[in-house]
């Protein structure tokens, strides 16, 4: 804490950062916080460990934002990936170093907490934020947020970092605007030696019937996380996608020990990321990958990245010092992640029109599969190769134009064809 207001603050139990939800991105918050030697105090609504939808595929951007001595609870490690369009054309492709691991959900995240609380975080459970202020009079002074909790209690903090989850109450107050909603259904399937045997090690991506969807198997011992997901309004169509998804899989005479849904949301690009002493980070900012929707890594590595710059917002004495410090967190989040967010928006609205384009590139052209080894391994990025590699770059480009291009070919036939009518008619 910092030495200068440390018996007031005693006095007045007020926190340098509260973090609200315990989910990766904050868990990693109040760990970059807490290393730094300040007061942090983390806030979950659930008690822990708990249950979250998620294929929980950890590729190597996660790895390389993960503390200090993390020992991954790998359940998998990927080798092979299967790719398929809408059930056909079934090809698999190898790596002989490991792609990416997989995990539960409950544990991961339960061993991020746990590393927070090592580095000094204090965590407590069981606790619903409602609202908060930074004026008003929960508010003692200018350099306080006033985080209101469920039954009335109010905490205080020189900086709050919201991590909620998608339906965030923290990325109300900042503001966070959306441009893309997705649904996820999933189900935890356990099967019998044989067939968890014939998935060891190997995942299957199946891009989807309706525009923009996938499914995906994810091997994890006994168990199969089967899903798929599409953009939000098409949820029937969804749910018979998961249906006929799991039957073409073999897997309908198992029962699910676990079927759960779950909206992804993804910023607009142009959505604050702070409003006064109030940061926001992972689903809470609407951070995701739009193109296949992978939302761990952003988690750690914007949850990071809050923590570090809540410690220094929570040390500034005035508003144009906090300010200064909101604005550079939210260019070093641009700067990245929103890079790649960009780019992934790119490679989403390309594949809702052309899915086997996609897959056809994953299948027979080798340098497309390298560059999917290369970014799921973390030695690259999407968007490092657009910026990097030419020929994508022009690629890209050129399918983003295509449907302008097409419909003003349409345009140009309907034109001669109605010119031609004219002439008929005259």
């Amino acid at each position: 804490m910092s030495s200068d207001n440390s018996s007031a603050d005693d006095v007045r139990q007020v926190w340098d950062v509260v973090v609200v939800g315990a989910g990766p991105a904050g868990a990693s918050a109040a760990y970059a916080a807490a290393v730094t030697g300040r007061r942090v105090l983390l806030l979950e609504k659930a008690e822990l460990p708990r249950y979250k939808t998620c294929g929980g595929g950890i590729i190597g951007p996660s790895r390389d934002a993960l503390p200090p001595g993390f020992e991954l609870p790998l359940r998998d490690r990927v080798h092979a990936v299967t790719f398929s369009l809408d059930g056909r054309f079934t090809r698999t492709r190898r790596s002989k170093q490991m792609l990416f691991g997989l995990v539960n959900r409950p544990e991961f995240d339960q061993q991020l907490v746990e590393h927070a609380q090592k580095a000094g975080a204090e965590l407590r459970t069981g606790v619903t934020v409602q609202r908060v202020e930074q004026h008003g009079a929960a508010v003692p002074d200018r350099r306080t947020v006033a985080v209101v909790l469920q039954g009335g209690e109010t905490v205080l903090a020189r900086a709050v970092v919201g991590a909620d989850g998608s339906a965030s109450r923290i990325g109300a107050h900042v503001g966070v605007k959306l441009d893309q909603v997705d649904l996820g259904l999933e189900a935890e399937i356990p099967v019998p030696e044989t067939v968890a045997e014939d998935w060891r090690g190997r995942v299957l991506i199946d891009w989807g019937p309706i525009p923009g969807s996938y499914g995906w198997v994810f091997p994890k011992g006994d168990t199969l996380t089967v899903g798929v997901i599409s953009a939000r309004g098409e949820g029937a169509a969804t749910k018979r996608y998961l249906e006929d998804f799991v039957a073409r899989l073999g897997l309908a005479g198992f029962e699910p020990s676990i079927s759960s849904g779950h909206l992804t949301r993804c910023r607009a690009e142009d959505s604050p990321l702070t409003r006064g002493r109030v940061l926001v980070c992972g689903d809470a900012a609407g951070m995701l990958e739009p193109w296949t929707r992978e939302g761990i890594s952003f988690a750690l590595r914007s949850g990071r990245l809050a923590g570090e710059w809540a410690v220094r917002i929570a040390e500034a004495h005035d508003a144009v010092d906090a300010r200064r410090q909101a604005l550079n967190y939210a260019f070093a989040i641009k700067a990245g992640l929103g890079v790649e967010m960009a780019v992934g928006k790119r490679m989403l609205a390309v594949f809702e029109r052309r899915p086997g384009l996609f897959h056809a590139a994953l299948t027979g052209f080798r340098p497309a599969w390298r560059a999917f080894r290369d970014i799921t391994q973390g030695s690259t990025s999407l968007g490092e190769i657009v910026r990097t590699h030419p020929v994508a770059q022009r690629a890209l480009t050129a399918l983003d134009r295509r449907p302008a291009a097409q419909a003003a070919a349409a345009e140009q036939e309907a034109e001669g064809a109605r010119d031609r009518q004219d002439a008929a008619g005259s």
